[in-house]
């Protein structure tokens, strides 16, 4: 057998070195022994980061689903698959067992083949985390359609960019959703998206919170009568290791986001074996990850590296604070939760509350506790690990990003000795490099850099959706022969990794990466701005929030700041989502910029940060007098 559970630090250490030393026989074994395959390879890896161009497992044939679901129907047919705890702590939980699990994604793929929605396809999902979203995306994965899912929380702007990036023919949605005691009108953020949105040939929409709304004949369906009426078998279309499994968005430093590209036969392989061994799964564990399926982690870690393991995967519609904020601990106690995966904002919140909501809750059964999104800080993770680990329980501090497909650095649970904040050491396979300014490898401990990766790994995005150039420009360019994470990360004595965040203008805000240029063209509109520059600051909570610094048109601008300040947040509300609101808003006559006109955010963000002492040479600025002003009125 081929070392697919890691038990101990020596071993990790073995497994490690042969992953190195020979990448192409360490996944080939992986993927022989634990996957079903209807042909296989005939290459197990070929790349070239110039290019790039990178293929795994090419020329087998197989279908993600038949490994998350029908290789498990004889042997855990009647095994919850996803247990589904709904927004209201009054409404049952529901059970779906495999054998459920699989005849709801048939009938789903039924469905969308009767619509029209063949191979290669993109179908955009954008609905809360209800079954449905799950059954959604594994449909689409049994047809050969590409799956583009769009977190519920984004504006009907920000949906349909994406549904026009992808050029997707459907949009699955729902009446609405529930939010704690908020309901939120999805259906009717949909039909405002739509108006931009010429290709989109039909909607399905699930049934949630039986609201009133607008069905446009010809286009509109409620999904249910035609899951009951659908043939509950369907026979799932056979798939190259290369097509495209799914489109997932995610912020750029530039304007539009970024429909990363993830291909099937290597995503599979990878999600499912870091899930196995960073979360040391069990067979009769009950695991849940917090995050939402509209991001990659809801994707690896809620979907397809669990159910690709027969495992019992929780999906939960609330939030943390609802009724009370010692909702997540009821849960923990009601199912005998034995993994529980979060980020850190979500901790920080919790921690806020103290530990008397903790202590009503029995958490006996948590093994190993995950942590995900951004980096943890140390009182976070001191709260975590003695109030709900109760110091027995590990935690798995994970780096990996949207792109990367899955976990790359991470404590394994039980062998790697934790140290707070730091993600420890690369995972199986993983090849981390620290470079300098002038690309050139550090090596050594106790240095920092900029972190690369130099060999590719089953999971990583092969592209960007219809722009190869700028996946090529955005992680191949800034080092020869590296794929650049976009971020810094130091290496201590012992090679442990901790990283230090992101070097571009994407700033991380309760786990999400949000780009500063989308949000500053949305201030921009506003017929009042002249010009503004956005920078994170330290938050107790959400670890990073965003600073606006904005300067007004001088046309006498009488309405007061405070109702401008409204209108920005509302004008970012409506093309973003609220996740994007600025915190504090900074009224400046003017930007520090260097003569050739660059906005020198380094200043704006130490500023920001009370960071005054050490702000460099500002007098080679073009207006080094603005930087004085900003500080005198900062509030």
């Amino acid at each position: 057998m081929s070392n697919y559970h890691i038990k101990h630090f020596e071993e990790y250490f073995q497994v490690y070195r042969k992953s190195v030393s020979n990448p192409e026989s360490f996944w080939e074994e992986i993927a022989e022994e634990h996957f079903v395959w209807r042909k296989k390879w005939n290459d197990v890896l070929s790349w070239d980061f110039k290019k790039p161009e990178i293929k795994w497992f090419d020329g087998a044939k197989l279908n993600i689903t038949e490994n998350c679901l029908d290789r498990h129907l004889h042997t855990r047919g009647n095994k919850t698959a996803i247990l589904f705890e709904p927004n209201d702590p009054n409404e049952p939980a529901e059970h779906i067992t495999y054998k459920q699990l699989h005849e709801r994604v048939c009938k789903f793929a039924n469905v969308l083949y009767d619509k029209g929605i063949k191979k290669g396809d993109r179908v955009c999902i954008y609905l809360p985390m209800i079954p449905e979203l799950a059954i959604a995306v594994l449909a689409c994965a049994r047809i050969g359609a590409i799956h583009s899912v769009v977190f519920a929380g984004f504006s009907s702007n920000a949906l349909s960019t994406r549904i026009n990036d992808c050029d997707a023919k459907m949009v699955i949605t729902s009446d609405g959703s529930y939010r704690g005691e908020k309901i939120i009108d999805l259906k009717g953020i949909v039909d405002e998206a739509l108006e931009d949105c010429p290709n989109v040939e039909s909607v399905l929409v699930a049934n949630r919170v039986n609201s009133d709304i607008n069905m446009k004949a010809g286009r509109d369906f409620w999904l249910q009568p035609l899951l009951d009426d659908a043939y509950q078998d369907y026979t799932a279309i056979v798939m190259d290791a290369e097509d495209p499994l799914f489109i997932l968005y995610t912020s750029g430093s530039t304007g539009m986001p970024k429909g990363m590209l993830h291909t099937t036969a290597g995503y599979m392989v990878y999600t499912a074996y870091t899930f196995k061994n960073v979360f040391q799964y069990r067979e009769d564990d009950v695991y849940w990850c917090t995050a939402d399926i509209g991001w990659i982690t809801g994707h690896s870690y809620i979907v397809y590296g669990p159910l690709a393991n027969g495992a019992t995967t929780l999906m939960f519609e609330g939030v943390p604070s609802y009724p009370d904020f010692g909702r997540f601990w009821e849960i923990v106690e009601k199912h005998k939760v034995n993994q529980f995966y979060t980020a850190p904002t979500a901790i920080r919140a919790l921690a806020k509350h103290g530990s008397e909501l903790v202590e009503k809750y029995d958490l006996s059964s948590l093994k190993v506790l995950g942590s995900v999104g951004e980096p943890i800080n140390e009182e976070a993770w001191h709260w975590y690990n003695d109030n709900i680990g109760k110091k027995k329980s590990p935690i798995v501090d994970t780096w990996w990003q949207t792109e990367t497909g899955g976990i790359m650095i991470t404590p394994i649970p039980f062998s790697t000795p934790t140290k707070p904040t730091y993600a420890t050491l690369p995972f199986i396979g993983i090849q981390p490099a620290l470079m300098d300014e002038n690309g050139q490898e550090i090596k050594g401990n106790q240095v920092d850099g900029r972190l690369c990766i130099k060999f590719p790994w089953p999971s990583m995005a092969r592209t960007i959706w219809g722009n190869h150039q700028r996946y090529k420009d955005t992680y191949f360019s800034a080092f020869e022969n590296m794929y650049f994470t976009g971020d810094g990360a130091l290496r201590d004595e012992v090679g442990y990794y901790r990283i230090t965040g992101r070097v571009d203008d994407v700033i991380i805000v309760s786990g999400h990466n949000l780009g500063t240029a989308p949000i500053e063209d949305a201030i921009n509109e506003h017929n009042a701005v002249a010009e503004s520059a956005i920078v994170g600051f330290p938050h107790d909570i959400k670890g990073n929030a965003l600073y606006g610094y904005i300067t007004l048109k001088d046309v006498g601008e009488t309405r007061q700041h405070d109702n401008v300040r409204k209108e920005i947040n509302q004008l970012i509300t409506d093309r973003i989502g609220p996740i994007a609101k600025l915190d504090k808003i900074q009224f400046t006559s003017g930007l520090p910029k260097t003569r050739s006109g660059k906005i020198m955010r380094r200043i704006l963000r130490k500023i920001a940060s009370g960071e005054t002492e050490n702000l460099g040479d500002t007098s080679t600025l073009l207006n080094p007098e603005v930087v004085q002003e900003i500080m005198d009125n900062v509030k």
